[in-house]
């Protein structure tokens, strides 16, 4: 295997020391992107463990075809329309791991004359290795002779990385045309390796390392298979950073990297509901009204065409991000001498004696800390943030075996945003509700079917 693969395998895989890939967990990322035969704009995941590229890209299409398409009926999608749409969003995810546009953009397939069958059933070693191309494919062989979604029995680890190729185009213009040519490979086995292998040599390896928190913690659990959140940062945002908060926090001398612009589409997760971490703004407020849901094991999709939900943040939005940016600890409240900061961060007038009378007004019994609720009902009450009352919803989960009778399908519901009260009624306390009050801590979920669309 050559050093250049070592090093991608390494960074994806872990370091063999801990006793190598198991064929199972190899074996459940060896499938391409597939389109659902019931939802001609799902992608379909065949078993756990890939969803950490299959979801992002999901999102990405779903934004593509909601937002940049003109026809009206989004479900449906020819297979021609489903080829210009995969791989318009598979050239966009890679223009944003881009680091560095002067070295170009690095796509891993097949070597060259490697077909079906001498890519699943021989045992001869390709000469042709990731890092030595001599020359790029003139055409796409036809797809029969590719391997398929699902033959990839025989294709093991070793196997799989000697008859890789790697290439680099220069340009935008050029990334989308051979990223086109190669809609048969990217929908064929191993699709989602080959595209996750070139994102990660588009971003660069050593790039890679200097933004994953922990560079021992491989992008691909070893044991579970689930992909790491470094890998869905990658994909989202075009950083491999290691947590989903706003911007880099100190912690004992050691500088922890968050997220730096607002993503175009979200991520929000049932973790948090657990507290075990907290999501930024910049994920959680999208350019795009799609999220991706995590849960403790699988990645799904919450979307909506209701733009209002991502619109510009209205005053009291905004004064509540910067509040909590002062509470990194999510308590729900600052220390009375962190007051003036956050006046000042809001342009608020701060001048001390004004301070000082906020101080009594909102900290009576002199605890010495100041709440959220009485900070946002002084200076911002009544504040409307334009979202509608209801709005139509759709979840996806691309496991078939999540879905209601095992076909993949979007599951179709209406979102109540009650404000800021606390309902009398509850509708359900379902992961998926559990995980969006994270974002919106009074939305009810009506769904038009019989069960609430799951996490899992």
């Amino acid at each position: 295997m050559s050093e250049l693969n070592k090093e991608v395998v390494d960074l994806v895989w872990g370091r063999p020391s801990n006793g190598g890939v198991s064929a199972s967990i190899f074996r459940r990322w060896t499938q391409g992107f597939v389109f659902s035969e019931n939802e001609h704009t799902a992608l379909e995941q065949f078993e756990g463990g890939p969803c950490a590229v299959i979801a992002p890209v999901q999102a990405f299409l779903l934004k593509n075809i909601l937002f940049n398409r003109e026809s009206s009926n989004w479900r449906q999608m020819p297979e021609e329309e489903q080829k210009t749409a995969l791989c318009s969003t598979l050239s966009e995810i890679l223009e944003s791991a881009c680091s560095s546009p002067s070295t170009g953009f690095c796509l891993v397939t097949w070597a060259k004359g490697q077909s079906l069958h001498t890519s699943t059933h021989t045992n001869s070693q390709s000469q042709s290795q990731t890092q030595d191309v001599p020359e790029p494919e003139s055409s796409q062989p036809p797809q029969e002779q590719q391997p398929t979604a699902l033959a990839a029995e025989d294709l093991g680890f070793e196997r799989f990385h000697s008859v890789l190729h790697k290439r680099t185009v220069m340009s935008v213009a050029d990334l989308r045309e051979e990223v086109l040519s190669l809609y048969h490979t990217w929908r064929g086995c191993c699709g989602v390796l080959l595209f996750l292998y070139s994102v990660i040599l588009t971003k660069g390896i050593e790039n890679i390392r200097n933004e994953i928190q922990d560079t021992m913690e491989p992008l691909i659990d070893p044991v579970h298979g689930h992909g790491s959140q470094s890998l869905v940062n990658l994909l989202v945002t075009g950083h491999a950073v290691s947590n989903v908060w706003d911007g880099d926090r100190e912690c004992s001398g050691m500088k922890l990297h968050g997220i730096h612009k607002q993503a175009s589409v979200g991520f929000l997760t049932l973790m948090e509901s657990l507290r075990y971490c907290k999501v930024g703004a910049f994920l959680k407020s999208p350019k795009f009204p799609i999220w991706i849901l995590g849960s403790e094991t699988h990645l799904s999709v919450f979307f909506t065409k209701e733009m209002s939900l991502v619109g510009p943040e209205c005053p009291s939005e905004q004064a509540r991000r910067v509040f909590q940016s002062f509470d990194p600890e999510d308590n729900g409240f600052i220390p009375e001498s962190l007051l003036e900061d956050v006046m000042k961060a809001l342009d608020l007038v701060s001048e001390p004696e004004y301070v000082s009378l906020v101080k009594g007004k909102l900290d009576p019994e002199s605890l010495g800390i100041i709440l959220l609720g009485p900070f946002l009902l002084e200076f911002f009450p009544d504040q409307d943030s334009g979202i509608p009352d209801s709005f139509p919803v759709y979840h996806y989960n691309g496991l078939k075996q999540s879905n209601h009778n095992e076909r993949v399908e979007y599951v179709e519901g209406t979102a109540l945003v009650l404000g800021f009260e606390d309902p009398m009624v509850r509708t359900d306390d379902t992961p998926v509700k559990r995980c969006l009050q994270t974002k919106w801590p009074y939305i009810e979920l009506l769904w038009t079917t019989d069960r609430s669309p799951s996490l899992n």
